[in-house]
């Protein structure tokens, strides 16, 4: 009769490995999409609130009103998928706050934008 008892102890040890590093992997997985998410919906906040101010201040420019620039910087807003947060207009200057809401983040993503002539 042999004994094998040296060999028991390790019986099942790659499993649980292999378990465990699928378990890594797939953390840092959801870790990098939720990352991913929250910087995609910063960078459409900036561009919005970016563009968004530029056809405020060329409304302005236009001969506009304060609330024109604003409904002519609103349109570009929604049309790149953002909303706003809020808008100003002074002396030919559009001051905007704009907000996207990331996909698997709680918190919206906030943007502001200030376009106008040069002083």
């Amino acid at each position: 009769m042999t004994r094998r008892a040296s060999a028991l102890p390790d019986r099942g040890a790659a499993s649980v490995l292999v378990l465990a590093l699928v378990g890594v992997v797939l953390a840092l997985t959801v870790s990098g999409l939720v990352l991913a998410s929250v910087v995609v919906a910063s960078q459409r906040a900036r561009l919005a609130a970016d563009l968004g101010s530029l056809a405020g201040a060329s409304a302005i420019q236009d001969g506009a009103s304060a609330a024109g620039a604003c409904a002519a910087a609103q349109q570009v807003i929604r049309a790149n998928g953002a909303a706003t947060q809020s808008c100003s207009s002074v002396d030919s200057v559009v001051d905007l706050r704009v907000v996207v809401a990331a996909a698997l983040w709680p918190d919206p993503a906030v943007a502001h934008a200030r376009a106008g002539p040069e002083r």
